[in-house]
Order: structure tokens, then C-alpha cells, then sequence
């Protein structure tokens, strides 16, 4: 399975699918990193990908335009970029940019999203990084976690895959407690791809 990874950031879950592209799993269950593909300049993402020479490209906003004719163009910029690079998935790895348009009905069932919460709380429009562990601290919660889910035409509303829970301690801050979710990301994300691939290929 030819995917492209969508990145944002810093890129440690790009790093995980990378470390584990080669892993010694079934061969139904096998990805391969085809691009790596950036809606933000300098992020340390691009140079991980520089460094493990994956083709990358990015999808930048352009200025003076509604964000949600923004989403759109970058939407059917990576559609563009799936097509010319023969992707069978997409993984967004940290990607900030809600999709929408005809990317989400041609990739039906072939894009996963990773996001930092026990979906269905804590998702949709303003739910993203240090916001959601807010949220969760704010209401008291015991547990939190990540979700790796199927990507439809809501934000953070499609199918779950699979979920990672951690505690939430007593004097836990937004920071602690992303820090001990983070490390479920990097098993889940390559979980959820491997899961994907072998959906694919039924």
C-alpha cells in the first residue's frame, strides 16, 4: 500500500511510520511511504523527510482567501498530488487542515486521521493540540488517549479504528499529559496503517 503521510508539525508520527516501514509484520499489513506532503513551511517534518529522502511536496493557504475556500484549494492540491504519485492512502500524521471536496469521496475509506482524544469527546473544529488536553484537564477526566479513525466529510466524525488510553494524573498540565499520549501516537498511527492495508486488500 502506496500511502502519502500529511504532516503539520514536528513529525515524530511520520518518524514512527518511517522507523517501521520495513517491520517485520504480514505482508498483508505493508506500507510504503510514496510522499510526504507539508501545509506549513520549516516544520521539522520536511527535514525528517529530506533526511530519509521521501519525496516531499507542500500545500500552502493562500493569502487573502475565506478558510473555507483555503480548504478547499489545499484539498484538491494533495488530491492532484495523490494521483500524479499513484497513493492508495492517505495518514494524517498531525495535519491541521480539515479536508473536504472530491478528495473525501475518491479516498472513501482510505484516509485515517490520528487525534489526540478519546473520540467521539473532545473532537471536531477547535479540537486540536494543546486545546484538547485543555478541554480534558477542564473536565476532570480520568482517561484520555488518541484515536486513529476513517476520514469522511465531518471533522473528526468518521469511523474509529482503534484507541490508545493513558491516566490522567492529579496536577497533570496540557503538556504532561500530550507527553504521555504522544508516545501512544507513534504505536498507533503505525497500527492504524498497518490495520488499513490489510482492510485494503481484502
Amino acid at each position: 500500500m502506496r500511502i502519502a503521510v500529511l504532516v503539520s508539525g514536528g513529525g515524530t508520527n511520520l518518524q514512527a511510520l518511517i522507523d517501521n516501514e520495513a517491520g517485520d509484520f504480514p505482508p498483508e499489513e505493508k506500507y510504503e511511504i510514496a510522499l510526504v506532503i507539508a501545509d506549513r513551511k520549516d516544520i521539522y517534518a520536511i527535514e525528517r523527510a529530506e533526511k530519509h529522502k521521501l519525496p516531499c511536496e507542500l500545500v500552502l493557504s493562500p493569502s487573502g482567501i475565506p478558510r473555507s475556500e483555503t480548504r478547499r484549494i489545499i484539498s484538491d492540491r494533495i488530491l492532484e498530488l495523490a494521483r500524479r504519485y499513484d497513493i492508495d492512502a492517505l495518514v494524517l500524521a498531525g495535519f491541521l487542515t480539515i479536508l473536504n471536496g472530491d478528495i473525501i469521496s475518491e479516498y472513501s475509506g482510505r484516509i485515517i486521521n490520528l487525534h489526540p482524544a478519546l473520540l467521539p469527546r473532545y473532537g471536531g473544529k477547535g479540537m486540536w493540540g494543546h486545546h484538547v488536553h485543555e478541554a480534558v484537564l477542564a473536565a476532570d477526566e480520568t482517561e484520555s488517549g488518541c484515536t486513529v479513525h476513517l476520514v469522511d466529510a465531518g471533522c473528526d466524525t468518521g469511523p474509529v479504528l482503534l484507541q490508545k488510553k493513558v491516566p490522567v494524573f492529579p496536577g497533570d498540565t496540557a503538556q504532561t499529559l500530550a507527553e504521555r499520549i504522544s508516545h501512544e501516537e507513534h504505536s498507533a498511527i503505525v497500527e492504524g496503517t498497518r490495520l488499513l492495508a490489510k482492510r485494503l486488500r481484502k
